[in-house]
């Protein structure tokens, strides 16, 4: 997020057919256009480090997904960049253009007006280990579009990024966007602490001893016979939905799904047995054994993450299940001798999200406070919380019936600008029309039948479609804001980082964690504030708003609040 050293870009090129390890490097004026030939280079990290320390400037890529990698693997971490891929895809989206390639080859061909290509598929998970050992690799195939395609390609998006309603918020959303590239790189190289010992002696004590054969581990093998006594049978898969469901008729309960909301609320003496299986299945699955083997080496645990990997921007990851990380798992999550984690957790962001964008004097003067919720219920609620939190949630996700009707009533009343952004997100998503973050960001288009390219069999499905499309887009215009906050949050901190001993290490939705030694613990505490002022300063300016970080400085990441 930095820009130090005025605007100053190269565009770099590696050359994956003739010369290994070398490249091209071309600089570029503020408004994309070459202020210099390009220079061919025999060893390109070695030139880049040279132009990172000389200038700091501006890196653009094709993507940094496939060209930071090797770059840090050799030494060389770069201040910033301008990743086309994933500005391509966010200016597609801008205009309407969802699901188009937006690979560079894609966006040379449309400017050249040349077949636009697929994009490749994205490769299959590989656990840590299995990467490219060589800066940039050669790869199978014709080489890619050139300098010039790339140069050509950075000064069109540079356009039309000028061209959109607000281009200052959209250049944001692409520095967040590129920086979460980098961070997201240099996370999986860095890894998140591991301890093997606790995470087996957590399994054990959850699952019991790992077959030997390969089966389930012997709590569920015991769980799996007291269900099946349950239901007065001899047999029964578990796991298998479809068996479930017939047991539970069986026994004279009709369920549609054996899901977990659905059992809470059914009598019968299989379903806590039930429930406690599904949760330990999932962990026997998603973070077992197998998985142990697969995903932690040398004391790491090191994903593949994908920013803007939903379509909301939040991130996701290829394989290995990062975001998903039981806390009762993150016991394993231990800080190295004489370290600690700092865990910086944004309470509250989409309640203090809608405050922010939507205009609403009132909303924004109880967002100003540590407890949003607490704030409201006194304003409006006559002191009754929970009651205030049914509300704000309900408006957001469109929870618009039974209970929640008098509480929203209240709401609509005493915050209509508020009030009124959900629903306008709404009724433009019933619509079958776009919707868009504060930065930009824009919402995939409804269905066919939505959109009125195809009718829906009928009218009752078709009106089920909209409001369901609706809930959607009112959500998202939070949902996404919150993500660029996140985002914007956390290239921050890298900068704040920079040189300093602290390292991050992991980033889910609204909370980051950074790996650094005791003493400067509470250094890096005070960094993980200042990005967050920073990150509501960049995105929304003056504002009453607060977006408090609640901070824990902990040995182990199941500790953290």
């Amino acid at each position: 997020m930095s820009h130090r050293r005025g605007r100053i870009a190269f565009v770099l090129v590696a050359m994956v057919a003739d010369e290994v390890g070398g490249g091209v490097l071309q600089s570029l004026d503020a408004a994309g256009r070459p202020a210099a030939p390009p220079e061919p280079v025999a060893d390109l990290a070695a030139a880049v480090a040279a132009r990172e320390r000389a200038d700091r400037p501006r890196w653009v890529w094709a993507s940094g997904a496939t060209t930071y990698p090797a770059l840090l693997r050799a030494g060389v971490r770069v201040d910033r960049c301008h990743d086309v891929e994933l500005t391509e895809a966010l200016l597609l989206g801008h205009a309407g253009r969802w699901g188009e390639p937006r690979s560079l080859a894609a966006a040379w061909a449309r400017l050249t007006g040349a077949p636009v290509p697929s994009d490749p598929p994205p490769r299959a998970a590989e656990p840590p280990g299995h990467g490219q050992d060589a800066l940039f690799e050669s790869l199978p195939g014709p080489p890619g579009p050139g300098i010039e395609a790339l140069t050509r390609v950075y000064a069109d998006q540079l356009a039309r990024i000028a061209a959109t309603g607000h281009p200052g918020r959209f250049r944001l959303l692409v520095a967040a966007e590129s920086a979460g590239a980098l961070i997201a790189v240099e996370m999986g190289a860095a890894g998140l602490p591991w301890r093997v010992d606790v995470h087996d002696a957590v399994l054990a004590e959850l699952l019991g001893e790992p077959s030997p054969v390969g089966g389930p581990p012997r709590r569920l093998a015991e769980l799996t016979a007291r269900i099946a006594d349950a239901f007065g049978v001899r047999h029964l898969h578990a796991d298998s939905p479809a068996e479930l469901v017939k047991a539970f008729a069986r026994a004279g309960v009709e369920v549609p799904n054996p899901r977990a909301w659905v059992l809470r609320g059914v009598d019968h003496p299989a379903v806590p047995l039930v429930l406690e299986y599904k949760e330990l299945y999932r962990i026997w699955t998603a973070h077992g054994w197998a998985w142990r083997d697969a995903w932690v080496r040398d004391g790491r645990f090191r994903p593949e993450y994908v920013p803007g990997g939903v379509v909301s921007g939040r991130w996701a990851t290829r394989g290995g299940g990062a975001l998903q990380i039981p806390k009762v798992i993150r016991r394993a999550v231990v800080a190295d001798p004489g370290w600690t984690f700092v865990v910086a957790d944004a309470g509250q962001l989409e309640p203090r999200v809608l405050a922010a964008v939507s205009g609403d004097a009132r909303l924004a003067a109880a967002g100003g406070s540590g407890d949003l919720y607490a704030a409201l219920a006194r304003d409006a609620f006559g002191g009754d919380r929970a009651r205030a939190k049914v509300a704000l949630l309900g408006a957001m996700y469109g929870q618009t019936g039974g209970s929640a009707v008098p509480a929203l009533e209240v709401l609509r009343r005493n915050y209509p600008t508020a009030f009124g952004h959900v629903e306008a997100a709404a009724r433009t998503g019933e619509t079958g029309g776009l919707v868009r973050s504060w930065l930009g960001r824009t919402c995939p288009p409804g269905s066919a039948g939505l959109d009125g390219e195809e009718a829906a069999p009928d009218g009752g499905d078709r009106s089920a479609r909209a409001r369901s499309r609706g809930r959607f887009t009112r959500n998202f215009v939070i949902q996404a804001t919150a993500a660029e906050w996140a985002s914007t949050l956390l290239a921050t901190l890298r900068g704040e980082l920079a040189g300093a001993a602290g390292e991050l290490v992991f980033f889910q939705h609204d909370e980051v964690v950074v790996h650094c030694p005791k003493e400067r613990a509470d250094v890096v505490a005070a960094a993980v504030t200042r990005s967050g002022e920073r990150a509501t300063a960049l995105l929304f300016g003056e504002t009453p708003v607060r977006f408090p970080l609640d901070v824990s400085i902990v040995d182990c990441y199941a500790d953290a609040a």
